[in-house]
């Protein structure tokens, strides 16, 4: 039997038993949608994973104050003034590997211009904190080193606070108050999207340090020049967790603390973060591939079945064809392209529904649509793969019988 007919047999047995082959199918759909749209929601993760990291800043590590005890009370996370400017400036000059150490102060504000108003974040940040976060002016000009020095009052604002007070109009040269203190608008940061926390980046004003502390912020931290938190670059191709080692030998040698006893500091290394996320992403996928390799079990026992069932149904045109001339081989070959035909038209729904719930969950996530067609083939093809094992018995067994018999028990 040639196979193109031996295809088109198979088509019209399929189309006879329409109800029942797409039944039989599900296990092969399932486990093909679930392979891709697992591969392509996985890669559009990482991807928005990696682009969160990429915009909060390369190579960097947090520096945040950790908990101190006063009066026998252990204060929480970030609660304590424990960092300050030259923590900043020792990170800088002591270590090699640093390329920038950013201290900033921050807190929460009503900046006005004209009649309108906003509630923002104000950070305090000096040159070195637009080297760690990779961030550029996109209109304007950065503060000086003057303006940082003796505190200027010019402001950057990020894109969400361009939009919420000026609209379309340009701010470079506006005034905005902030806690009734002016401030000339001298540039406006690029675009940095939600980062990996869920916070919108471009929701800030930022102000020279000298002046968010003295002015804006409060003068608590003024007094002690302490600061939130201290943001650190580390150079390309150096060893971040090395130099995490030395921040922390340095950090606990500058607040005199005695071995045995708990920093006053922690360390959040973004990199660290990333692996873990990737490493639940891993974990994530492990399970979907489980989910996915039992579907297509269950899909290949049931096309064995249907076609064992198949079998016996068909014992008298079996009977018939062996009778006129048909070899074994022709028959086995019938049920074997008949049980991947039913794969491969699954496992084309199966790539079809996948792609869909991809697209869906990346235009919902906003993140990229990533669908690799090495999976979408290799899913293709393993379905195809399914129909040959599955269908390999019924196939044995209808050309095993006996024409004689077969017409017979027909």
């Amino acid at each position: 039997m040639r196979l193109v007919d031996a295809l088109l047999s198979s088509l019209g047995a399929i189309r006879a038993h329409a109800l029942r082959s797409i039944l039989t199918m599900l296990g092969i759909v399932i486990g093909v949608a679930a392979v891709i749209a697992m591969v392509a929601v996985g890669n559009g993760a990482r991807e928005r994973v990696n682009a969160q990291i990429q915009a909060l800043g390369a190579n960097l590590i947090i520096v945040i104050p950790g908990t101190v005890t006063q009066g026998g009370a252990r204060l929480g996370t970030g609660n304590a003034a424990t960092l300050t400017d030259a923590d900043a400036a020792a990170l800088r000059a002591e270590i090699p590997a640093v390329q920038a150490s950013a201290p900033i102060v921050r807190g929460g504000v009503q900046v006005i211009s004209g009649g309108s108003n906003w509630a923002t974040s104000a950070v305090g940040v000096d040159q070195d904190y637009f080297v760690a976060r990779d961030w550029l002016v996109e209109r304007g000009r950065d503060f000086s080193e003057e303006e940082s020095r003796r505190g200027g009052q010019v402001a950057l604002l990020g894109q969400t606070v361009v939009r919420e007070l000026f609209g379309g109009n340009d701010p470079i040269g506006a005034q905005v108050r902030v806690r009734n203190v002016p401030f000339d608008v001298i540039g406006v940061m690029t675009a940095k999207g939600q980062s990996m926390f869920g916070a919108d980046q471009d929701d800030v004003i930022l102000l020279p340090l000298q002046t968010a502390r003295q002015r804006v912020v409060g003068t608590s931290r003024a007094k002690n020049r302490s600061v939130n938190q201290i943001m650190v670059k580390i150079r390309e191709g150096e060893d971040l967790a090395a130099a995490e080692e030395e921040m922390k030998r340095l950090l606990r040698q500058r607040h005199r603390i005695q071995d045995g006893r708990d920093d006053d500091f922690s360390l959040r290394n973004m990199a660290e973060i990333q692996a873990t996320r990737e490493q639940s992403a891993r974990t994530m996928a492990m399970l979907l591939l489980s989910v996915a390799g039992v579907s297509l079990v269950v899909g290949g026992i049931g096309i064995m079945n249907i076609m064992l069932v198949s079998v016996t149904e068909r014992t008298k045109e079996i009977g018939l064809r062996m009778a006129v001339g048909a070899r074994p081989l022709d028959v086995m070959g019938q049920f074997l392209i008949e049980a991947t035909t039913i794969a491969l038209i699954g496992g084309l729904i199966g790539i079809a529904i996948g792609i869909g719930i991809a697209i869906i969950t990346a235009i919902q996530a906003g993140w990229p649509l990533l669908i690799d067609p090495i999976v979408v083939v290799t899913a293709f093809v393993f379905s195809g793969l399914v129909g040959i094992v599955s269908g390999f018995y019924p196939a044995f067994r209808a050309a095993r019988l006996d024409p004689v018999e077969a017409l017979r028990a027909a």
